[in-house]
């Protein structure tokens, strides 16, 4: 497994995606949403791999839900970068890292693949992010 590191500008979010996935080669996702559109998200995630988010203070961490609810976007409430976005709870928790704040983002050069999940039903939209969304993991304050 290779780990990619990264964060929020200020550092109070700290990201490690671990994937055995080459960076080249993982599909990145451009989600037409008007959320993940006002940020230029580029999501990606390993079903196989692991991310583990690290907090230094609690406090200065909004996460933001919207439209069905299903996930929270994790954004810092010091810098304002949008991280990564997490589904469920506990061992059961997956995620999806934003490719732009890794600091080796460039490496992930696969064109990012338009997508809309509008359509998708509150049920469908969980099935897709259990089996293609990674395990995660929160730690810190």
């Amino acid at each position: 497994m290779t780990v990619h590191s990264g964060g929020c500008h200020c550092g109070n979010i700290r990201l490690s995606f671990s994937t055995a996935l080459d960076p080249a080669e993982i599909e990145i996702r451009a989600c037409q949403c008007s959320f993940c559109t006002r940020h230029g998200s580029r999501a990606a995630a390993d079903p196989n791999g692991r991310l583990v988010v690290s907090v230094e203070d609690r406090e200065r961490v909004q996460t933001y839900r919207f439209g069905l609810r299903t996930a929270g976007y994790l954004i810092c409430r010091e810098c304002g970068v949008y991280v990564a976005a997490i589904a469920g709870d506990g061992a059961e928790a997956r995620a999806i890292v934003i490719v732009n704040a890794l600091h080796d983002r460039e490496r992930f050069s696969h064109e990012p693949i338009v997508v809309s999940y509008d359509a998708e039903s509150r049920e469908q939209r969980l099935a897709r992010r259990r089996s293609a969304w990674m395990p995660v993991e929160v730690r810190g304050a």
